[in-house]
């Protein structure tokens, strides 16, 4: 259970998690510090001492009134981290503090991220907020994505009461703010909105400069073409709103094909943009 609060505190755990990562010698070496229930569980190399993979976990196993989950990294000049989790992040009902989960990222010149945590999902009666802010100096890129999942409407439990906030920035360059109301069935069930849906998922890759013309449009594309092989079942489009940046939306009405797609995605993405393959991070598989 979590701790007791203070006089006039909210209950709930303030945790925090910060991640350096360094280069030297051909390798990404990482150190990490915690404070509270969230921390990394492991710290892998399967494609070499270039690449740190990193899961981190919280736990507790959800996140409730009062929590604040934070998560910082850092990123050397050089270095190229993955971070991901074992299994979805669970917001539940609240009985009226929010719970709140930030992510600050901080990419050096020359560095490579990819922010990849497995889905959200926002339970009916939740008071949640997620923010993930990402600054990239020149020279530096990223891939990361963010799923969110309303309710567990497989299991007869739809996102009938709450409200889940999304912020995510690359400052400067690129914002998104939402606020998911389940009251707000304009938002939910309209076509120019979720129009039924119950996941909406988000992933983008951004640099701390304009990309060139050619490569953009090579990244537009080769998601393009994976979009135009997607079910019927699945809404979802990819856009260049900045120079810097491209987003794909997706609207689901479950996690596992949206993740289909986001996983195809960033394995074309990440073949075109650096010549890598796709390996998936191993917590993926078991």
């Amino acid at each position: 259970m979590p701790p007791a609060a203070g006089h006039g505190s909210p209950p709930g755990w303030k945790a925090r998690l910060s991640l350096h990562y360094t280069h030297q010698h051909g390798r990404t070496g990482a150190h990490d510090q915690h404070e509270g229930p969230l921390r990394v569980l492991q710290r892998l190399y399967p494609e070499g001492p270039a690449i740190c993979h990193h899961v981190v976990v919280h736990p507790p196993g959800g996140v409730v009134a009062g929590d604040e989950l934070h998560l910082h990294a850092q990123l050397d000049s050089g270095s190229h981290a993955l971070i991901t989790t074992p299994g979805a992040t669970r917001f539940y009902r609240s009985e009226g503090a929010p719970a709140l989960q930030s992510v600050h990222l901080k990419l050096a010149a020359g560095t490579r991220l990819e922010w990849l945590p497995m889905e959200t999902i926002a339970y009916s009666g939740c008071l949640a907020e997620s923010r993930v802010v990402a600054e990239l100096a020149p020279g530096a890129e990223m891939m990361a994505w963010d799923v969110l999942a309303l309710g567990l409407p497989a299991a007869g439990q739809p996102f009938v009461a709450g409200a889940f906030r999304q912020h995510l920035q690359v400052p400067g360059v690129w914002l998104e703010r939402a606020t998911v109301a389940a009251s707000d069935t304009r938002l939910l069930q309209s076509p120019l909105g979720w129009g039924g849906q119950s996941v909406s998922a988000t992933l983008w890759f951004a640099a701390g400069q304009a990309l060139a013309a050619p490569r953009r449009q090579q990244l537009l594309d080769c998601a393009t073409a994976l979009i135009d092989n997607t079910p019927d079942a699945i809404r979802a489009g990819v856009t260049a709103p900045q120079s810097a940046v491209l987003v794909v939306r997706v609207l689901a009405p479950h996690v596992e094909p949206a993740m289909r797609l986001l996983s195809a995605l960033r394995a074309a993405w990440r073949r075109e943009a650096w010549g890598l393959a796709a390996e998936p991070p191993r917590i993926w598989r078991t």
